[in-house]
């Protein structure tokens, strides 16, 4: 007799809607419990009833990063990595480009890379660029490969669907904090990483925003481009600290931050500014714990890299639709306390 999802419900001690999730990729489910849930489906030999009879075909994902060294991706990583395994025991292979930089031209070589290879869907980090849009686009429509885009999207793409946090919303949040931080008042430095980078983009407009519209006594300083480098971060900083303008706040919505911490040991501040960040990385944690940031705001990067190949690979195997054409991650406020 066929293995139910009621018996892996009760073995497991969850709901049937638990297993249900955990089995196609549907909504939100802690990793921990939705492996094992998988592990017991396993050992149970469960089969999806409009699969019982079907012979398995062996698929191929690829999946195609950016900025693969930095601090932030090392979240994001590991949950691409955890899909990874847990698809291999179902016939599925994923593919791994982990791009260096923000660069068109990388893309698109990976992009080719991954096609001669014969993928059959595609999870990306898109550069937002028309010569991108142009290549996903043919990819969707021509080709009939799924596309999902996560931690960053572009627009006017046939991709099914993106996983990932709001960002404009969530620099309306980082405006909210610093707002409560400063009063309501002074002068915010903001260091962003990548002009050309969509999610710095929208973090930055959607504080700014926010600012103008909830605090219009606190004003901009400037905005500047760290280019995802500490040393950046600590040249900005410092001369920002040192110029005429009394900078109260600090925002950083990319990567570079660890470079306050020799910023403010140049300066010798007896008071540092305010400080929000993103991303818990293993220099955040620390910076969190030693009072060095107040707000840290996460975008559950795990989550990211392991939902979309999980998606793909129910549109692939059991021909399961994304339920919305975004699926946001929470947009999670750290402090020292609940780190």
């Amino acid at each position: 007799m066929a293995v139910t999802i009621q018996q892996i419900a009760e073995k497991a001690g969850v709901s049937r809607g638990t297993v249900d999730r955990a089995l196609n990729g549907r909504g939100r489910i802690d990793p921990d419990v939705a492996n094992r849930i998988l592990k017991i489906a396993d050992e149970m030999g469960y089969v999806p009833k409009h699969r019982r009879n079907a012979v398995r075909r062996q698929y191929r994902i690829g999946v195609i990063t950016q900025l693969s060294k930095s601090p932030f991706m090392s979240e994001i990583s590991r949950g691409i990595e955890d899909a990874q395994k847990e698809l291999k025991n179902q016939k599925i292979e994923v593919l791994v480009e982990a791009g260096l930089s923000v660069d068109t031209d990388e893309q698109l070589r990976a992009i080719s890379r991954l096609l001669a290879e014969g993928i059959d869907g595609l999870a990306i980090m898109p550069v937002d660029d028309e010569k991108i849009r142009e290549k996903l686009n043919r990819i969707s429509v021509v080709k009939q490969i799924p596309i999902v885009t996560f931690n960053t999207d572009i627009g006017g793409t046939h991709r099914r669907t993106f996983v990932g946090m709001d960002n404009e919303k969530s620099g309306r949040a980082a405006a909210g904090l610093m707002g409560v931080l400063t009063r309501g008042s002074g002068k915010i430095l903001v260091i962003t990483g990548f002009f050309g980078n969509r999610v710095n983009s929208m973090r930055v407009d959607g504080f700014v925003n926010e600012l103008k519209k909830s605090y219009p006594e606190m004003e901009i300083a400037a905005v500047q481009s760290c280019f995802d480098d500490a040393d950046e971060v600590e040249r900005i900083v410092v001369n920002a600290m040192l110029g005429a303008q009394v900078i109260n706040g600090i925002l950083i919505v990319s990567a570079g931050q660890s470079g306050l911490d020799r910023a403010f040991s140049q300066l010798q501040m007896d008071r540092r500014p305010y400080v929000v960040t993103y991303d818990l990385t293993p220099w955040s944690r620390k910076a969190l714990a030693e009072d060095k940031i107040d707000f840290l705001i996460d975008q559950d990067g795990y989550y990211q890299g392991y939902h979309s190949i999980w998606l793909l690979a129910n549109m692939l195997q059991n021909d399961i639709a994304p339920h919305s054409e975004y699926e946001y991650t929470d947009i999670s406020i750290r402090t020292k306390y609940n780190i």
